[in-house]
């Protein structure tokens, strides 16, 4: 079903201005949302987007319906296991709290636009040339066995490449200036951290576009629905960082599922190239006749591994002790670092779950606590946070 263009203006128009009001009424003030203020805002932009799938299955049927809600499931599990990479750079560049805010709408904003343009050349490539889904699937089968490597999502390290890169090439500053991109340094102009982050995680994006576009277009072809579903996936991405906050690292099958979802969708792009076929060393460049998925099987088998992937993260024992032992180092060195927030309350929030944390750690077995990495230096780090906290308990 083919869209016509004043629905394209009024579905642009309409994302815009959720982003403007993103903007003007929350990022504009820098400050730490609640976890009421961020449940309420995820709460509504999820629901618009199924509000939005509702509408597609009214006026565009059964099938096109069907399709943007597999393409938003999908592309909101990829968001999710991105944040894992937001939260990395976030911590490595010692962003304040207060401004966090910013630089993940600036994020979801450079995402879009990156997006949307992956979204037309993927579609003109399609169009043009019936093997791009053999590539497509192919690069989603590499994905996903990327995933099954063992992964870290510890913190990086303040001086990081493109630091690095930056303070070698132009004028920087290593503090920040509340949420300012540019400062005075020295008597001099200068780039504040707030810029490079920015930019850092601008850069990863585009990296993820090549993940989540052929993984959409694995679902379906509609360009229309590729766009909506990849733009509501984004919407309401920062209030859910806020809300998962430490719970991300509880997700410790997340990427397991996310393989096989990927491979999945990797295998059902093979099988579409094969139907569609007309490469010349292929079957004589003859269509081979091969069982399609349909996008009913589709969106139930996305559903099912998100559940049972989730299901067993949340009731797994090792994911338990590893967010515990996460939450507990990351907790200490925000509170330890003077610069991550000027606000007190947050501060003392910090410490507060610092020291559930820290119970919780000391009641679980011994075996999870001896597979925690560094454990020498997590001590010394939630040591030193008593011992701030103590010295100076009103901060």
């Amino acid at each position: 079903m083919s869209v016509s263009p004043l629905i394209w203006g009024i579905t642009v128009a309409a994302i815009l201005a959720l982003l403007a009001f993103d903007y003007f009424f929350h990022i504009r003030k820098a400050h730490v949302p609640t976890l009421k203020e961020a449940s309420i805002w995820s709460s509504v932009y999820v629901g618009i987007a199924i509000l939005f799938g509702i509408l597609v299955l009214v006026f565009g049927g059964t099938t096109m319906g069907s399709e943007y809600f597999a393409g938003y499931i999908t592309e909101k599990a990829l968001s999710v296991d991105n944040l894992f990479v937001f939260l990395i750079i976030i911590a490595s560049f010692r962003v304040p709290r207060e401004d966090q805010q910013k630089v993940l709408l600036f994020g979801i904003v450079f995402s879009l636009i990156a997006r949307t343009g992956f979204i037309f050349l993927g579609a003109a490539l399609i169009n043009s040339f019936a093997w791009v889904f053999y590539l497509f699937g192919l690069i989603l089968l590499l994905t996903a066995g990327n995933l099954l490597k063992p992964g870290d999502h510890a913190r990086g390290q303040s001086e990081n490449f493109i630091m690095r890169l930056a303070k070698r090439f132009l004028h920087t500053t290593d503090h920040f200036d509340g949420d300012k991109l540019f400062t005075m340094h020295h008597g001099k102009r200068a780039l504040t951290p707030m810029l490079l982050v920015m930019v850092s995680i601008g850069g990863t994006d585009i990296l993820f576009a090549l993940d989540s576009i052929p993984a959409i277009f694995g679902l379906t072809q509609n360009v229309y629905i590729v766009f909506t579903a990849t733009a509501f996936s984004l919407m309401g991405l920062r209030q859910l960082y806020f809300l998962l906050d430490g719970l991300l690292d509880r997700l410790i099958y997340l990427s397991y599922g996310l393989a096989a979802i990927l491979a999945f969708i990797g295998v059902k792009l093979v099988l579409h190239a094969l139907h569609e076929n007309n490469l010349p060393f292929i079957n004589e460049g003859e269509p081979v006749p091969v069982i399609e998925i349909t996008t009913a099987l589709s969106l139930g088998f996305i559903i099912g591994v998100l559940v049972v992937t989730v299901a067993v993260s949340l009731l797994s024992k090792a994911g338990k002790a590893q967010t515990a032992i996460n939450s507990a180092r990351r907790h200490a060195v925000e509170f330890v670092d003077l610069g991550y927030t000027a606000d007190p309350a947050e501060r003392e929030r910090v410490y507060r779950l610092l020291t559930q944390e820290e119970a919780q750690i000391q009641a679980m077995d011994l075996k999870y606590r001896n597979k925690a990495k560094d454990v020498d230096k997590i001590r010394a780090l939630v040591a030193e946070a008593h011992r701030q906290h103590d010295e100076y308990p009103r901060q």
